[in-house]
């Protein structure tokens, strides 16, 4: 059996989910061989729903590779219809790696500018300010300059 346990109520939302789905591994005459099983683990990491198609007209010979797939790649058998095999197994965190010296991204500052005339609406602009670019106060945006390198002797200090 396989290590994941779906109820039914997972499987028939995963079914659905699969439904549009083209089938990215094939199976051929020479039925379930390492490559295949490489190829559909690759997808299960890439896509986690997947969609098998198999090129032979046995059933139970259909049955027991979607049951081989499900026990060596850990994943849930969803669906078994025709030629077709839908696995899904989720698919893992990466870690995420945070860099200390990334600027700041893009972000979208709303520029009022208001007319002279009393009785005119001011104008709105949307400006996109990216993480080396500072906003002035009449709304214009400059870029910022690059940060200078530290003297030996300060770096030194420093340390």
């Amino acid at each position: 059996m396989p290590s994941i346990r779906l109820t039914p109520a997972q499987r028939k939302q995963h079914r659905s989910d699969a439904h549009h789905l083209q089938p990215i591994v094939r199976v051929g005459n020479d039925g379930l061989t390492p490559a295949v099983t490489k190829e559909a683990d690759a997808a299960l990491k890439a896509h986690g729903l997947i969609k098998v198609r198999v090129f032979s007209d046995d059933r139970s010979a259909r049955e027991s590779m979607l049951q081989t797939l499900a026990d060596e790649l850990d994943a849930a058998p969803i669906q078994h219809i025709g030629k077709l095999l839908v696995l899904w197994r989720p698919i893992p965190e990466k870690p995420r790696e945070i860099d200390e010296d990334r600027m700041p991204g893009p972000r979208d500052v709303k520029v009022i500018k208001y007319s002279k005339r009393g009785g005119q609406r001011p104008e709105i602009k949307t400006l996109r300010v990216l993480g080396n670019q500072r906003l002035t106060p009449g709304g214009t945006v400059k870029r910022t300059k690059a940060k200078r390198p530290l003297s030996v002797k300060k770096r030194n200090q420093a340390e």
